[in-house]
């Protein structure tokens, strides 16, 4: 099985959809942290979607899917890119999270949070909307109401992680999405979400996209597109992670200095390491415009 993601269209009924497959793009951002067992599951499932929705929305730029919390969960953020690379990071509490189990809602593990969707275009201004969520709705639930109430699409999403014990670790989604039609083809979508009902999660995760896609809609006029190939990469570099240290007050930089010798950065994301000594310190702020003086 490889990273592929599946564009199709309907020939006879006003319906595209999308089906993703990430095996080598899931276990990377895996690698990156000791994820508990439920947030794996709440990852995988949220990755999934976003490559299904950035595929769906069709821009350049990056999707970004940002939760903040108070409870078990502080903090998921996923990226995915119109280059079809991705990169995801979580922050939980060790203690509260062991209290939940492996069918544990987005919203519960959250606590009292927010969900936001952005997109950031290579040009132009960013757009951001507020998720809503409720306590027991899956992430295929809380992703349709938000596609339903902003982009006035009826949108259906099945979405599918790999067992938590399973040792070839794969998440997996299916959207189907009804364009603009006449009254009287309503019905073709209805027929459709149907039959995209009967999937099996084990049929996303284990089988061909297209042997899934055949398997539900070989009755059907379907029309696939050439497949793209979803995988992690990050974005963070030196001069990014520069720019933020230049964000920083000079003193609180230089409080770090002298207790630690250096300022040491990890990415979330990757795990890769920057250090900047003194000497980088004084390059980045002498770069700098000078702040607070009166002319």
């Amino acid at each position: 099985m490889k990273d592929i993601l599946e564009r199709f269209l309907f020939d006879k009924a006003p319906v595209r959809g999308e089906l993703v497959q990430l095996d080598a793009t899931y276990k990377e951002v895996l690698l990156r942290h000791d994820y508990p067992l439920v947030l794996q599951r709440i990852i995988g499932e949220l990755m999934a979607a976003s490559a299904l929705l950035s595929a769906m929305l069709k821009f350049d730029g990056t999707l970004i899917m940002q939760m903040h919390g108070t409870g078990a969960v502080q903090l998921i953020v996923i990226e995915f890119t119109s280059d079809r690379t991705m990169r995801a990071t979580a922050r939980w509490d060790a203690e509260k999270i062991q209290t939940f189990g492996p069918g544990t809602s987005l919203a519960e593990l959250l606590g009292r949070g927010r969900f936001m969707i952005t997109l950031d275009p290579t040009v132009g201004e960013a757009y951001q909307g507020v998720v809503g969520m409720e306590r027991g709705q899956s992430v295929a639930q809380i992703i349709e109401h938000y596609m339903s109430a902003s982009e006035q699409l009826e949108t259906r999403l099945w979405l599918a992680c790999s067992d938590a014990k399973s040792d070839n670790k794969m998440a997996a989604g299916l959207m189907l999405q009804k364009m603009p039609a006449e009254a009287d083809e309503t019905q073709s979508y209805a027929h459709l979400v149907t039959l995209a009902e009967t999937v099996k999660p084990e049929e996303l995760l284990e089988l061909p996209a297209r042997e899934v896609l055949y398997r539900l809609f070989h009755e059907d006029s379907v029309r696939v597109f050439d497949p793209t190939t979803p995988r992690f990469a990050c974005s963070c570099s030196r001069h990014r992670v520069a720019g933020m240290i230049k964000l920083m007050e000079r003193d609180e930089v230089d409080e770090v200095l002298a207790e630690r010798g250096n300022v040491h950065i990890v990415c979330d994301f990757c795990g890769k390491e920057y250090e900047f000594d003194a000497v980088d310190i004084g390059a980045l702020y002498a770069d700098s415009p000078a702040t607070g003086s009166v002319q």
